[in-house]
């Protein structure tokens, strides 16, 4: 995260606005570590893409200070207070056509992972929106599960405070929230919260869309019933055969995980009928990734048709001549349809496919959850919030 000097030709530039419950450190190439503060920092971190970049892809220095015209570069880090993030909001906002999008990780993500991938991801989409980070105190261990867990519920009310800034911003008209894995739990549970404070979600947050959720289904409900009558559309994508949430389904010792229902099936087809909730189904669909998690990490074509549609505005409800058809997806729920906000989610693996945690996992998730043809006796969790690339070697800061 150290700062490389550049001649500004080299690539071009991401400013990510970031809002973090982790600890600060006085070591300038990790800024924040995985243990949780007691009070939200707020920061703005710009990031070089070299002019190589192959969309879907982190270019990682081998060793730090990267070659920005070769590599993913951090070039500027501005700390901010409250007051200075939301006015630095104000300012983005009317060149992103007043939308935000918001962006939650998940579990084994350390600072600078959640950083880069989402840097990436609002570069390859050409995103229209202001692009936030809520990154929670996770360590980015594989084995650090629970204390993840416990992070993400700590961050809840600075995730809900956050939202309800951004949805209080009067240049502001849209709040899209996009979350993955285990960082739909600590958004589930800030919306619930934000609801039940002030009797409804601001009508501004009208878009949440949740991949591969690590919640179980019965607590999601719950979750989802406690944010009332007038939620947000909530777009929900799911893989039966996402190997990572079988894992996190031993883990919590639940019958099943949101992420990897059958939404065909019931009880789940009548319950997300009745409830306007959309899902798409991406079980069908093959990648290289062996755990199933971040099956568009390795598609430069679906990280450019998001941005296509997100820059387009088309609502989520519009043409269905769109992703999935493209694709060959299958798509159930409510509204069989993709389309500008729902589209935006596709996003979310490729954001989170650690690159650590694929070198952490190998041989162990296979002899926890052996590979099945359609995936059935899985359920759900976030073990890896990521999935299998070509491995990088991490910068030495």
């Amino acid at each position: 995260m150290r700062p490389v000097v550049t001649t500004g030709t080299e690539g071009s530039i991401v400013p990510l606005l970031v809002a973090t419950t982790r600890r600060a450190t006085s070591d300038d190439g990790v800024l924040f570590t995985g243990e949780r503060s007691a009070r939200t920092s707020f920061t703005e971190i710009d990031i070089s893409v070299p002019p190589v970049h192959k969309a879907g892809e982190i270019e990682w220095p081998d060793r730090t200070p990267g070659d920005p015209s070769r590599h993913f570069v951090t070039t500027r880090v501005v700390p901010y207070d409250r007051k200075e993030f939301l006015a630095q909001v104000r300012k983005l906002a009317p060149r992103m056509k007043n939308r935000v999008m918001v962006f939650i990780h998940g579990y084994n993500n350390r600072f600078d992972d959640a950083v880069y991938r989402f840097a990436q991801i609002s570069h390859d989409s050409n995103a229209a929106a202001v692009p936030v980070l809520f990154t929670w105190p996770s360590r980015g261990r594989l084995l650090a599960y629970p204390y993840d867990r416990e992070s993400a519920t700590y961050s809840r009310d600075a995730l809900e405070s956050l939202l309800r800034d951004l949805a209080s911003e009067p240049g502001v008209t849209e709040v899209a929230v996009l979350a993955h894995s285990m960082g739909n739990w600590v958004t589930l549970e800030a919306l619930r919260q934000l609801a039940i404070r002030h009797g409804s979600v601001p009508a501004k947050i009208s878009n949440v869309m949740l991949a591969a959720p690590d919640v179980d289904v019965d607590v999601a409900r719950t979750q989802i019933m406690g944010m009332g009558g007038r939620r947000p559309r909530i777009t929900l994508f799911v893989s039966q055969d996402d190997r990572a949430l079988g894992i996190s389904r031993i883990i919590a010792g639940s019958t099943a995980r949101l992420g990897a229902i059958d939404p065909g099936q019931e009880p789940y087809r009548s319950a997300l009928e009745a409830n306007h909730i959309n899902v798409i189904d991406l079980t069908a669909m093959r990648s290289g990734d062996a755990l199933n998690h971040g099956k568009f990490a390795q598609s430069p074509e679906v990280v450019q048709f998001i941005g296509a549609q997100l820059a387009s505005g088309q609502a989520l409800d519009g043409d269905r001549a769109g992703l999935g058809d493209h694709l060959g997806l299958v798509i159930t729920g409510a509204a069989a349809t993709v389309g500008h906000a729902a589209s935006v989610v596709v996003a979310a693996p490729i954001a989170v496919v650690d690159p650590k945690t694929r070198d952490n996992l190998g041989d162990r998730l296979e002899a926890l959850v052996p590979a099945t043809d359609n995936g059935s006796d899985l359920a759900p969790v976030e073990t890896a919030g990521q999935g299998t690339a070509p491995r990088r070697k991490k910068p030495q800061s």
